[in-house]
């Protein structure tokens, strides 16, 4: 019999309803619960490195909350993977970053890939996502449909046919061999994208971040493996002004 596994997805944002419950049961399957959560302090949406930043020290918080509670991994709900590493250090259960996690998926299924993303100034941030996870030679390009997050679902149609064409681009002019959606706000849009990318004649992987990253975590549990403690050890205690934190050593010593 199967381990039940509990994965939390934490939101890194603060505007309300942007993950429905209708989203969240819909990745949940035989042994696997999911449940979310989100900050209370920090950004409306996320579309700049400045708006990760100040969206971090409430996510580490709901990660380590999470741990206590008895989870058994976390999802960041953003591309942007905010707080991953920290977050890492501070708790022991896994941790993933849908960016991190869509990449590394990617380079298992095609040759090359390419992100196709809401904003052209996120455009920067996905080749030093891939240079940092060591993936810059797999990485095709990084496109935009130039829509902000919040305003995906206002016409959905066009979204969607926004991202055929970008993606059958990555194709066709890039040269990738699979596609990430490079916003979690797209949940949902992939076998769309599929479908009209076979209508092109390209048959190629479309990555939904949400869904690989939460059957990831869900693998990784029953797999019994979690990051390194020689690659994010518990960091060293001192004090924290300003900052409602737990004790990391206290709650590693639980």
């Amino acid at each position: 019999m199967h381990q039940q596994v509990h994965v939390r997805i934490i939101s890194p944002i603060t505007t309300t309803g942007f993950r429905t419950d209708i989203d969240i049961k819909s990745l949940e399957a035989p042994g696997l619960v999911v449940s979310a959560t989100q900050i209370s302090k920090g950004p409306g949406s996320i579309e700049s490195e400045y708006e990760g930043a100040m969206a971090a020290p409430d996510t580490i918080a709901r990660i380590i909350e999470a741990e206590r509670e008895g989870v058994d991994a976390c999802v960041i709900d953003c591309m942007g993977d905010p707080g991953l590493k920290p977050s890492r250090e501070a708790v022991t259960i896994p941790v993933l970053g849908p960016c991190n996690t869509s990449m590394h998926v990617a380079a298992m299924l095609g040759h090359k890939f390419s992100v196709v993303t809401v904003m052209r100034r996120l455009l920067a941030q996905f080749e030093n996502a891939a240079a940092l996870a060591g993936l810059s030679t797999r990485m095709a390009s990084a496109r935009s449909v130039d829509i902000p997050v919040l305003d995906l679902e206002k016409d959905m149609e066009a979204t969607r046919a926004a991202l055929i064409e970008e993606a059958r681009k990555a194709v066709e002019i890039d040269g990738a061999h699979a596609v990430i959606f490079g916003c979690t706000g797209l949940f949902g849009c992939a076998a769309a994208v599929r479908q009209g990318l076979l209508g092109h004649g390209i048959d190629i992987p479309v990555i939904d971040p949400i869904p690989t990253a939460v059957n990831t975590a869900a693998a990784l549990v029953r797999s019994h493996l979690s990051h390194s403690a020689h690659t994010f050890p518990l960091p060293p205690r001192k004090a924290m002004p300003g900052y409602d934190m737990p004790d990391l050593h206290t709650v590693a010593a639980e």
